[in-house]
């Protein structure tokens, strides 16, 4: 059976770093950029007699990773010039870092990491039939993060989560969007299988670009080489493709080794020892790492004790992490107000996000958190409450002051017995059946009144005082 077999699982993951500039040259580092070839240069295309220089802000970028994930710094780094050919390598090499890397060590969901490193990225190959290829260089020389983790993830769900926080790490510190979509992240397994605690043969399977491709690959490989291994064949050392239209791996070609790759220091750049650079020393660095994901859940479960899924729905978005956290403050802490004000931030504003985008929200944390505190103080009911957050994150905020606004329009919750008692008697003669019911002892036909009394006052009624006035006159 399958269970009898060990799985070992690395990743390497990398990411289109968010620098103003290529890795190299200055050429635009725009990849939104949709026209082919627009941001090249002699440098990023190897045209002859060219130099490179390195870029400050993407050794910066991986620096502030590293020290984000608890990995060692280097001193002493250098580039080195990695041989292969490929129409999207112009220069028959790329420049990576094999000896020397930015970082080693370091942890991330439990997973130890290897080595992070910094490389340029290649251009774009775009296959337009079975006879010709074009290629696009908008990409060639993009400054490229390498993390690479220790063989020691044993399933594929747990990749797909080391994946999915190493995003959100690179998102949290703003070096990338990590967008998979775009390709700004892809990922690379390589995994093997073994019956005992001596590793099998590696597979590598290169450039996925979802995480639901990460957790199928690995999956089907996994059974792939487990059904080889019982047949009495060899696993081949060798690197594989995913199909997603198949949902399954294919053969590229047979693996390289280091060797292949003939890695030497590139002579045309300088080594660098980082401690001499002002703004990679660690105490700056370090005012440059903001709180963490994993220190966000912390956090929201000590300080707020909400609820997992609402902690989790907050942590994968840092702009919502804050704009939850500005609301705390506003509600200066109160727990109570805070679990009110999760409740609208889960539901309606989260599919206002979803539905429209942060581009389009106009209402502040502050003018939400008045909002809140009207409903908690039965000011507005929790309709109003809800149609006030959708029309001020679409229309914008007539004030700062929400209960202000709400008494203009006439959205002040109605407490007054006098006031609503008119409205009551009339709902009464509307409905004679429903009342008829009600007083037959059909309990449910009071909420229908209820439900009356606030359509017609277009939910500005106290819901408590209308059931009190109906139970009063209807129970004489």
């Amino acid at each position: 059976m399958s269970k009898d077999y060990t799985v070992t699982i690395g990743l390497e993951i990398h990411a289109e770093l968010k620098t103003q500039t290529k890795m190299f040259c200055g050429c635009r580092n725009n990849q939104g950029e949709i026209r082919p070839n627009i941001n090249v240069c002699p440098v990023c295309m190897a045209h002859p007699g060219t130099l490179p220089v390195i870029n400050k802000e993407a050794v910066k970028c991986v620096l502030k990773v590293g020290k984000a994930l608890g990995g060692n710094l280097a001193d002493f780094t250098e580039f080195d010039r990695k041989n292969y050919f490929y129409p999207d390598i112009p220069k028959g090499y790329q420049i990576s870092q094999y000896k020397y890397p930015l970082v080693t060590g370091g942890v991330l969901n439990n997973i130890a990491i290897t080595r992070i490193h910094l490389e340029e990225d290649s251009a774009r190959s775009q296959h337009n039939d079975k006879i010709h290829s074009l290629i696009d260089f908008n990409r060639g020389g993009l400054p490229l993060m390498e993390l690479v983790t220790e063989p020691v993830i044993t399933n594929a769900k747990e990749a797909v989560s080391f994946a999915k926080e190493f995003q959100l790490v690179l998102r949290y510190l703003g070096v990338s969007d990590a967008n998979m979509e775009k390709g700004q992240m892809r990922v690379e397994a390589n995994i093997s299988v073994s019956k005992n605690d001596t590793l099998g043969t590696k597979v590598e399977i290169k450039n996925l670009n979802s995480f639901r491709s990460v957790e199928g690959a690995i999956e089907y490989e996994r059974n792939r080489q487990i059904a080889r291994v019982k047949g009495g064949k060899k696993v081949v050392q060798e690197t594989r493709g995913w199909d997603e239209n198949k949902n399954q791996t294919f053969s590229q070609r047979t693996k390289e080794n280091s060797d292949d790759y003939r890695y030497f220091p590139d002579p045309d750049l300088p080594k660098l020892k980082l401690s001499a650079i002002k703004e990679f020393d660690d105490e700056y660095l370090e005012k440059e790492i903001p709180t963490m994901p994993w220190e966000r859940r912390i956090q929201y479960k000590k300080l707020y004790n909400i609820k997992d899924e609402d902690i989790d729905l907050f942590v994968q978005t840092p702009k919502l992490a804050k704009f939850f956290e500005d609301i705390t403050l506003a509600l200066d802490n109160n727990i109570e107000l805070i679990t009110l004000a999760t409740n609208y931030l889960a539901s309606d504003f989260v599919a206002l996000l979803r539905e429209n985008g942060w581009e389009k929200n106009k209402i502040t944390s502050e003018y939400f958190a008045g909002i809140v505190k009207l409903t908690y103080e039965s000011k507005i009911s929790s309709r109003v409450a809800k149609d006030l957050i959708i029309t001020t994150f679409k229309n914008g905020q007539i004030s700062n002051n929400p209960q202000k606004d709400a008494e203009a329009k006439g959205l002040l919750q109605k407490s007054d017995e006098k006031e609503l008692i008119t409205i009551v008697e009339v709902i009464k003669t509307e409905n004679p059946t429903v009342v008829e019911d009600y007083c037959k002892g059909k309990i449910s036909a009071l909420q229908f009144l209820v439900g009356q009394g606030m359509k017609k006052t277009q939910g500005s009624a106290n819901p408590q005082v209308l059931k009190q006035l109906f139970e009063k006159l209807l129970n004489k």
